[in-house]
């Protein structure tokens, strides 16, 4: 191998990894997001149009409502909408815990003791 080949390598190697290591930020980059505005739990919550089940879980886990995966999406917002109302939260929560328990037998035999 040559100096200059040797050269063009290290070259390349150091661009390849400032490209993918560098922790200054870019241009390409978004800036962070502004601190949590949220309102406080007591306060429920406005939900936009467009919010996806994703969204409403982790809004869900912020807001410390329990079993917050087996709900489904529009369970999801109505227990947001409702999160100042402990009973109404725990009913919908409930109920989803139901549904998620009764699905753990189906389409198996299941065993019956004699």
């Amino acid at each position: 191998m040559t100096a200059e080949q040797k050269k063009k390598d290290k070259e390349f190697l150091h661009k390849l990894h400032a490209k993918h290591y560098d922790k200054k930020k870019s241009k390409t980059q978004k800036p962070k997001a502004p601190a949590d505005n949220s309102p406080s739990p007591k306060e429920g919550i406005v939900l936009a149009a467009g919010s996806t089940r994703n969204e409403l879980m982790l809004t869900a886990k912020q807001r410390g409502v329990k079993n917050f995966r087996v709900l489904n999406k529009q369970e999801l917002a109505d227990v947001l909408k409702n999160i100042g109302d402990q009973k109404v939260v725990d009913a919908i929560v409930a109920g989803a815990v139901a549904r998620w328990k009764a699905g753990w037998g189906k389409g198996k035999k299941q065993k019956t003791q004699a």
